[in-house]
């Protein structure tokens, strides 16, 4: 067993398990990818610490932890249509790749979407588009979506992705990042939307969701 891999089994018993990640699809396809591959040449001895990591200036890939609890409430299916908002490096897009039919990637940083592409294709991933555009203003063009990923915190949830949401769609994400963030899970049903705060995590925020802007909570 290499070094990575055997990190990668550590990440999933002494990270995932003991914080309630229960689902065997996510911790399979978390202990499938090499978080290594996407992150930059100075972090990857430390890929799978339970820490944010910066892979470009103000970006960061999640804690494992969070990440992985975040997956978990979106119950993702076989069939949804996931859209990833902040991308990144294309780590979250490959996770989830696992998990649904499609992922829409949306990244508004071009080296870093240049960088998705190419980690993404080298791990022959084929069931995820990455496309350009503002992260908060999601992206309409392939909406409705089944579940919305927003690697980040975030001040407020912004309506523009809450409105791309499919009937019976969710949305995930860490509301607030000073002190102690909220795990949070926004979902549609019957034409209203309900917000439910799951867990405790903090993590950075993603890039243009710190300011306030039109919010629906």
């Amino acid at each position: 067993m290499s070094d990575f891999a055997a990190a990668r089994e550590s990440m999933i018993l002494s990270q995932l398990q003991p914080d309630r990640v229960s689902d065997g699809r996510i911790r399979e396809a978390m202990g499938d990818v090499p978080r290594e591959q996407f992150v930059p040449e100075q972090l990857k001895a430390v890929a799978y610490v339970d820490e944010d990591l910066e892979i470009a200036s103000g970006r960061y890939l999640m804690e494992p932890r969070v990440f992985a609890r975040l997956l978990q409430a979106a119950d993702i299916d076989a069939s949804d249509m996931v859209l990833d908002v902040g991308c990144g490096s294309g780590y979250s897009a490959a996770v989830i790749a696992r998990l649904a039919g499609t992922v829409v990637a949306l990244e508004s940083d071009q080296k870093l979407r240049d960088w998705a592409s190419g980690n993404l294709e080298r791990l022959s991933v084929d069931n995820v588009a990455v496309v350009a555009g503002d992260l908060t203003q999601g992206y309409a063009t392939e909406a409705p979506y089944d579940v919305v990923v927003i690697n980040g915190a975030v001040a407020e949830i912004p309506a523009t992705l809450v409105d791309q949401l499919a009937e019976g769609g969710r949305l995930v994400t860490v509301v607030g990042a000073s002190a102690v963030g909220k795990g949070t899970l926004v979902m549609r049903h019957d034409g209203q939307v309900d917000s439910i705060a799951l867990f405790d995590g903090q993590v950075p925020y993603l890039t243009g969701f710190e300011r306030l802007g039109r919010f629906i909570f």
